[in-house]
């Protein structure tokens, strides 16, 4: 069984509603212990049950663990992040990527903690970079106390983010539309992240510090980077190592790929101290850390039925024909399709599960390694 397990409750949508969130926590408190803290959350974005089935798994792990006395840091596991959308079915269908009370997408706009924290950690920042990383957590969890959060989604973030501010390793599972495994971090935490790259088999380790949508990763490392920039002449290291898992594709929900990939994330914890054991060789790295300015977004010019010409994990060339957008309400079957060619050279991430797309929906990922010039501002899709 978990160490301890908590609910947490939160704002009530409605009369004879409630919501609240399951929290996990394995291990001893590092407030008491002064040791590291790891901080695991799944499916933000509701509709991504992989990352569910996945946290399934590695609770069984991590309770095993715990009752084996092997846990040596704190673990906190939350196996549903988002009851919000996790509650959202129209017609059937789930849709937990967006609130639909019109907050929009559940993954963006996360609380700028640097900008929160600053006023009260710049008098009181040392030469001493562990005192400092004190004094910035403490700072950064008053100011989340003090907001007096409205929505529901406030409170959400909330409880949330006062949870994972304080770790030291923050991974948000999600997963893609249809998509090998791969990595979104910050370019500051390669080659750190090698060794779950390499347990997790990912395909591709993105980087960005700051893709324009403050995630609830960057939300996680960023006021690091900010903060050390902000008052450079104190040693502020950047110790919250986030990152997003994309657990491939929304269809991939199976005992076997979530068994292995939560065996991956197990063994990560025990490569870096938070759980005892011998975790066994490094698997061989599939790739390296590419900028996410490197990656293509490849858009359907018009609406039509997708009809795909490259399979997932291909390499392509620029120019080369990844996919036809069919119009089937075309009056001439000589103008019916429309091509869409690669615009980099690189390998096919990600398609689209879908295959009615619209207008301006992105139908492909491709990953190269030169940055691409039309590749600016806002990195992240909504």
């Amino acid at each position: 069984m978990p160490g301890q397990c908590e609910i947490v409750p939160l704002s009530w949508p409605g009369a004879g509603t409630e919501r609240r969130l399951l929290r996990l926590r394995y291990g001893k408190p590092v407030a008491e212990t002064g040791g590291k803290k790891a901080y695991i959350q799944a499916s933000i974005h509701a509709d991504e049950t992989p990352a569910m089935l996945t946290a399934y798994h590695l609770r069984r792990l991590l309770d095993a663990a715990e009752d084996a006395g092997q846990i040596e840091g704190e673990i906190v596991l939350m196996p549903y992040a988002n009851p919000i959308g996790i509650a959202q079915f129209v017609n059937g269908s789930q849709l937990g990527r967006h609130a639909m009370i019109g907050d929009g997408n559940f993954n963006r706009n996360w609380p700028d903690l640097a900008a929160m924290a600053a006023e009260a950690v710049g008098p009181a920042l040392t030469d001493d970079a562990a005192a400092n990383v004190t004094v910035i957590r403490e700072a950064m969890v008053a100011a989340i106390d003090a907001l007096e959060p409205l929505k529901e989604i406030d409170h959400l973030r909330v409880a949330l983010t006062r949870e994972a501010c304080t770790a030291d390793l923050v991974l948000d599972m999600h997963c893609d539309n249809e998509a090998l495994m791969h990595l979104f971090i910050a370019p500051q935490h390669w080659p750190s992240f090698a060794d779950l790259a390499a347990d997790i088999g990912a395909r591709a380790v993105m980087t960005a510090e700051d893709s324009g949508g403050n995630s609830f990763d960057e939300c996680m490392s960023g006021p690091w980077f900010r903060l050390a920039k902000r008052f450079p002449d104190k040693p502020i290291p950047p110790v919250c190592e986030a990152t997003t898992v994309e657990l491939r594709g929304w269809a991939d929900v199976f005992d076997e790929l979530a068994e292995a990939d939560a065996a991956g994330i197990f063994r990560t914890l025990q490569r870096r101290g938070y759980v005892a054991g011998d975790p066994g060789p490094l698997p061989e790295l599939l790739c390296e850390a590419t900028e996410l300015r490197a990656t293509d977004s490849l858009r359907s010019p018009k609406a039509g039925i997708i009809r795909y010409r490259v399979a997932l994990g291909a390499q392509v060339k620029t120019g080369e024909l990844i996919a036809e957008v069919m119009d089937p309400g075309a009056p001439d079957l000589a103008v019916a399709n429309t091509p869409i060619h690669a615009r980099n050279d690189g390998f096919v991430l990600s398609r689209r599960l879908d295959k009615y797309v619209y207008a301006g929906g992105t139908v492909a990922k491709i990953v190269g390694k030169e940055p691409l010039p039309h590749r600016q501002g806002f990195l992240l899709e909504d």
